[in-house]
């Protein structure tokens, strides 16, 4: 069974556009369980498998160990069910790109978690680095990544496990310490993957997001951005990429593998603001992919 943890944004509900509503999920009742850690005190859920799955918590801001609090606490609370065996974590401005069965086959029937993860030289990768995390934490395995994770069972709980190199986070990688601007959720999971278990990730994110804007958020769409040649741009990628933050802008590219063979990369997208709502299910109810 799939465990969909949905953390919401500092200003928002739980929304969740497009087929993340009841049309995605209806019919496949046994197969999931949701889990919502929502910034607001008591959030307004419009679909019934949301009822009774708000996990209540200190304020999450945006930056902060925080963050990562919550991705544990949501991790903690999924694996308390025995039957889930993968574990997605999601934002509000989240939608699926395929339909339920797809992504569950997808999820269900590999040995690896997605986790974002690269080298970045640079000063918003090796740059966030602390000297005061060493000895646990030497730079050479200081990693970078998206936090949006889809994760197996027993990673789920060795990250539940770990106080070693979280507290090393908890303590050094934070914005404005030491004049860096670290954020513990880009770092965190990538360099303890990198140093228990490398060749268990994917080193990419299931989740798309458009950084082309060049800002400290990616791009959010609008009504007038969602367009079936959008969503086939997406549906279409099948190599990871990431740029360095360093003088070189070097192109790190790799393959999309899923069990040895070239997929594409993407099962879900954001960030898809609640104006596109009626636009994203016209068009993926009849979208197919590439």
């Amino acid at each position: 069974m799939v465990s969909f943890s949905f953390e919401s944004c500092s200003s928002c509900g739980v929304h969740l556009p497009g087929r993340c509503t009841p049309p995605f999920f209806q019919g496949h009742e046994g197969k999931f369980s949701v889990y919502v850690h929502a910034s607001k005190t008591k959030p307004v859920h419009v679909s019934r498998y949301f009822v009774n799955r708000d996990i209540r918590s200190d304020p999450v801001i945006w930056g902060k160990i925080s963050m990562v609090d919550a991705e544990r606490r949501l991790l903690a609370n999924a694996l308390q069910d025995t039957d889930n065996q993968q574990f997605v974590l999601l934002s509000d401005s989240c939608v699926p790109l395929y339909d339920f069965e797809y992504i569950y086959e997808y999820l269900m029937y590999t040995n690896i978690s997605f986790v974002d993860c690269f080298k970045d030289p640079g000063p918003h990768g090796n740059g966030r680095y602390s000297d005061h995390m060493l000895p646990e934490v030497e730079v050479k395995d200081f990693r970078k990544g998206a936090q949006w994770f889809a994760m197996k069972r027993q990673h789920a709980i060795i990250v539940m496990a770990d106080n070693l190199y979280y507290s090393k986070f908890r303590s050094y990688c934070q914005p404005g310490l030491e004049g860096k601007n670290c954020i513990a959720d880009e770092h965190y999971l990538p360099t303890f993957f990198q140093m228990v278990d490398p060749g268990g990730i994917a080193n990419w994110s299931l989740t798309h997001v458009d950084w082309s804007e060049r800002k400290w958020h990616p791009k959010s769409y609008r009504a007038q951005d969602v367009t079936y040649e959008l969503l086939k741009n997406i549906t279409s990628i099948d190599v990871s990429m990431h740029v360095t933050s360093d003088e070189k802008k070097e192109v790190q590219s790799w393959p999309c593998l899923w069990n040895g063979i070239q997929k594409p990369c993407y099962l879900f997208a954001r960030k898809f603001t609640p104006e596109t709502l009626d636009s994203l299910l016209r068009l993926l109810a009849n979208y197919s992919g590439p």
